[in-house]
């Protein structure tokens, strides 16, 4: 058994050892015929694939070209070519974008009044290479603005939209002996309960997390072999099943379901494997029409792009000459940006596939 872990352990590092650090951006999501969600602010915390701009533009990455060129058309810190996960939650819950920590003091003192977001690409839980707060920091930086920006009626109709994409499992790995990887994957998720307890107890009455995508089908996995595949699943579920059970237990504590777990796995499975539903919805496909590459599903509420290479990421990043990078002739028809994140297309069609269920959970 120790044999099979070491083996297991071995393959997680090296599938690891490639995987980048930061997140990713999202796309403009119609919110027509969408009530409203009772929530008028949006506090989120994590990394890459909630951050709208908190990183320093001086870095390169989500502030280089062609980062952002679906939108706004130019480099905007988002790590994709357009919006990101929290573009679309905001629009879902038809709350205006909440204004990046970063710029707070930048901006007209009414654009605080829809939240702001504390998270920063390449962070984790823990401490990660990125040289930016991570999570229990930034919800020290939240924490620093109650009273004075916030008061506690401000929050009572708020959500939480906390993110968690796999940083400090890349982190542990290349640091660390990876035959500890389960047990660090445990403490990866109680310090998340931890910081969803300590969010809760400040005021947020919503708070959302999602669960972790599927490694296993991003670019930089997909490319190897059937058994690194299977180990990252293996890695993800592991992640997942803790999740699940956390979640439960603060909501049995609380009495009411203060937390809920946006399913990116099933969603993104559910748009790489060309189905467009999860477990246990109805089918959203009727009929078909071609758009650019790909095939738009067409649902009774819903359009679904269904994507011929799923696993094949649009900007092809040159590590080693960043200028040698190539890129795809339309982002829209692609769903993966880059080796790590979701066009906005492909956000795009994972809000579309949890729509019902995000707006159900958090109103």
């Amino acid at each position: 058994m120790k044999s099979l872990m070491k083996l297991f352990a071995s393959l997680l590092l090296f599938v690891f050892s490639s995987l980048l650090f930061g997140d990713i951006d999202v796309v403009e999501c119609s919110n027509q015929n969408l009530r409203f969600s009772g929530r008028n602010k949006l506090f989120v915390f994590g990394d890459s694939y909630a951050d709208t701009g908190n990183t320093k533009t001086t870095d390169k990455g989500a502030w280089e070209f062609p980062y952002g060129i679906t939108y706004p058309g130019k480099p905007s810190g988002r790590f994709s070519d357009g919006h990101i996960s929290t573009d679309f939650l905001a629009q879902l819950l038809r709350i205006k974008l909440p204004v990046t920590y970063a710029k707070k003091d930048d901006v007209d003192k009414t654009r605080l009044r829809y939240g702001m977001s504390f998270a920063y690409g390449g962070t984790g839980v823990f401490d990660t290479y990125a040289n930016y707060p991570n999570m229990a920091a930034q919800i020290n930086l939240f924490e620093q603005l109650l009273g004075n920006v916030y008061s506690p009626s401000d929050l009572s109709s708020s959500v939480a939209l906390v993110s968690v994409a796999g940083n400090d499992y890349l982190y542990f790995l290349s640091t660390r002996s990876p035959a500890a990887i389960l047990s660090f994957i445990t403490q990866v998720v109680n310090q998340i309960e931890v910081n969803l307890r300590r969010i809760h107890s400040l005021g947020i009455k919503k708070i959302a997390v999602p669960s972790l995508q599927p490694l296993g089908y991003i670019p930089h996995f997909a490319k190897g072999s059937p058994l690194i595949k299977a180990a990252v699943n293996f890695l993800v579920g592991h992640h997942n099943n803790l999740l699940h059970e956390v979640v439960a237990k603060l909501n049995n504590e609380s009495n009411h379901s203060a937390f809920t777990i946006i399913d990116y796995n099933n969603a993104f499975l559910a748009v790489i494997n060309n189905k467009g539903e999860i477990p246990g919805n109805k089918s959203l496909l009727q009929q078909k029409k071609i758009v650019n590459q790909g095939v738009l599903l067409i649902g009774p509420e819903h359009n679904i792009l269904v994507f011929k290479t799923p696993s094949i990421e649009c900007f092809q990043i040159d590590v080693n000459e960043f200028k040698n990078s190539t890129l795809c002739d339309d982002p829209r028809s692609a769903f993966f940006w880059d080796g790590l994140h979701p066009t906005q297309e492909g956000w795009k069609s994972v809000y579309t596939v949890l729509r019902k269920n995000i707006t159900a959970a958090l109103t």
